[in-house]
């Protein structure tokens, strides 16, 4: 299954650009938070994280939506990694 991650900093920012090209790309299942991605802990990230399964693809609009460095990029991308899915 495709999986979307989508971020904003703010509560007055929208998600809605973000969740179209998840959509369109095909994701299944969304996930979203809105919190600064200097924060370690995003809850919907964590979440996505624990649910994901063998053969799941992880994607998002851009990079700096998931990750705030590359150190955190390459992080989370290994953490995808391990549970057996893509990104």
């Amino acid at each position: 299954m495709i999986i979307g991650y989508a971020r904003v900093s703010t509560d007055d920012q929208s998600l809605d650009a973000q969740i179209d090209v998840l959509t369109a790309a095909g994701a299944g299942k969304l996930f979203a938070d809105k919190i600064s991605g200097s924060k370690r802990k995003r809850p919907e990230l964590g979440r996505m994280l624990e649910q994901l399964r063998d053969g799941d693809v992880v994607t998002v609009t851009k990079y700096d939506r998931l990750a705030r460095s590359l150190k955190d990029l390459l992080e989370i991308v290994e953490t995808i990694r391990a549970r057996g899915a893509g990104f």
